[in-house]
């Protein structure tokens, strides 16, 4: 009978965990990470769900000379504001299991 408690124990741990996780990702999904490159040419914001939730570029930059350099500007702002997000998910995921040492998640 002991055992059969201890597995209502953890099935109650489960459940806690599933309940927080789920608070998780919808106050991640609220957050969002600004970025900009090529010299503040091209600003980008991101929420957590990894999606672009805008995109600046200043308009002195959106030049046929200059397409090449803005396009690779808004890349790099794209592409660090989403490794910054998988930083913040990352470490608010830490904070949820407590250091139980399990491989980063990637939305």
């Amino acid at each position: 009978m002991a055992n059969g408690g201890g597995m209502g124990k953890l099935m109650k741990q489960l459940q806690k965990a599933q309940a927080q996780m789920a608070q998780l990702q919808k106050e991640l999904s609220q957050k969002t990470i600004e970025f900009s490159s090529g010299g503040g040419a091209v600003r980008v914001v991101v929420n957590g769900k990894k999606e672009l939730v805008s995109l600046a570029i200043d308009p002195e930059m959106l030049t046929e000379d200059n397409r090449e350099m803005v396009e690779d500007a808004i890349l790099a702002a794209v592409n660090e504001a989403f490794r910054q997000i998988d930083e913040m998910v990352n470490s608010e995921i830490g904070k949820l299991t407590g250091g139980m040492n399990l491989p980063p998640i990637g939305l």
